[in-house]
């Protein structure tokens, strides 16, 4: 097949590679796509061919970073009906498995027409969308009437699904199939001298930040650096386009740094981590982790990429996309929530003054992804009675 055109996929004047009746797997972005990796991963060894389809670029490129081609990827076709009927003839799959609140209305319709089991996998509705789904509720509960079964991440999503008028019989937690994530492959050591060619530094990892975070960050570097003078901050964008932006800022603030691909010469502070797909992997040479998307109010990320690796996290207040997780983890002393910048310099600058408390941080972290490894097994458990048998 032809290199795959967004726009063309969206229309379906381009249909993906069609194989022998696949599990198709919808997961929007790249957040999505990490978290039902162990999944796609399950299917694949037991023979069943996989369809995932994805909305953003980089939940694309990512998908094809993780899988290569044991799977086909597409961009989501619009959804109109017309499309959305065209795209499931062609693909004719036995199962749908929708991540997170992908509900599209045509999408649920046209599976349901062509009786296509769907289960919703990692349900979750967030606080603040939560509001919206029960002032609609009436509508929700028509479309997804398609849905064969929820497996939703927390009890909490499980009561919303039922207060937006979903039957208690079709909805069972099973856990957050994020759990299911698993350390990188990687030579940690190796990663370690490419970052930091003296392999003595201690290494701050800023992770998945948007815009005003990085400003607020780089007025606390003086702060920690005089605690610890030789600390090394690897500052981790969230999405490409601000890659050239943070640069700015930090010639702005006539901080000494160099990118990813660039050489170290032992006198930068900071490196800008301008690369995708590479943040997973960093997580192994951590010593401090912060997460950000919750010094703002966008909802925080996921803490359990880190946590599996042995590092417990620092996070802002915003964490509702990750409210229970980040809220067990804190219980079990995994990770800090801390409530502004003014509390985040404090606590970053307590954990440089005290190595035998992040030393506990981080073996907390390790015990808690310990103690949730049944989740994949779990899910599994409920999905298969729906996967047609194989020889």
């Amino acid at each position: 097949m032809h290199r795959p055109s967004k726009w063309k996929q969206h229309l379906t004047l381009q249909l993906p590679d069609s194989k022998n009746a696949p599990v198709w797997v919808h997961a929007c972005s790249m957040g999505e796509v990490s978290s039902v990796a162990a999944l796609i991963h399950r299917l694949i060894e037991h023979r069943h061919d996989v369809h995932l389809t994805v909305v953003t670029r980089t939940g694309f490129a990512h998908a094809q970073r993780l899988f290569g081609e044991s799977i086909t990827v597409s961009w989501l076709p619009w959804d109109l009906p017309f499309l959305m009927a065209r795209f499931i003839r062609h693909l004719r799959p036995k199962l749908l498995l929708l991540c997170e609140t992908e509900f599209w209305p045509g999408m649920l319709k046209a599976c349901k027409k062509r009786n296509i089991p769907i289960i919703g996998i990692n349900t979750r509705i967030s606080d603040r969308s939560f509001p919206k789904y029960h002032a609609t509720r009436f509508l929700w509960k028509r479309w997804l009437d398609a849905v064969t079964l929820f497996l939703p991440q927390s009890h909490i999503d499980a009561q919303r699904l039922q207060q937006i008028g979903i039957p208690a019989t079709r909805v069972k937690t099973v856990g957050n199939l994020k759990f299911a994530v698993q350390a990188p492959n990687v030579d940690a050591n190796q990663i370690r001298l490419m970052i930091d060619p003296s392999a003595q530094r201690p290494i701050l990892i800023i992770a998945s930040t948007h815009d005003g975070e990085e400003v607020q960050i780089l007025s606390l570097l003086a702060q920690w650096q005089q605690r610890q003078p030789d600390l090394l901050t690897l500052i981790v964008p969230r999405h490409p386009e601000r890659f050239h932006d943070v640069e700015k800022l930090l010639q702005k603030h006539t901080i000494t740094y160099t990118r990813y691909a660039q050489e170290r010469t032992g006198h930068e502070s900071v490196v800008l981590i301008d690369a995708m797909g590479v943040l997973t992997k960093l997580y192994t040479i951590a010593d401090l982790v912060f997460i950000g998307g919750s010094l703002i109010d966008i909802g925080g990320h996921n803490p359990l990429e880190p946590a599996v690796c042995g590092r417990g996290v620092l996070t802002g207040k915003h964490v509702q996309n990750f409210r229970a997780v980040f809220d067990d983890m804190q219980r079990q002393g995994a990770a800090i929530i801390v409530q502004d910048k003014t509390e985040l310099g404090a606590a970053i600058s307590h954990l440089l003054d005290k190595p035998d408390e992040l030393k506990q941080l981080h073996a907390q972290a390790a015990l808690f992804m310990q103690n949730q490894n049944q989740v994949l097994d779990n899910m599994w458990h409920e999905i298969s009675p729906y996967l047609t048998p194989l020889d």
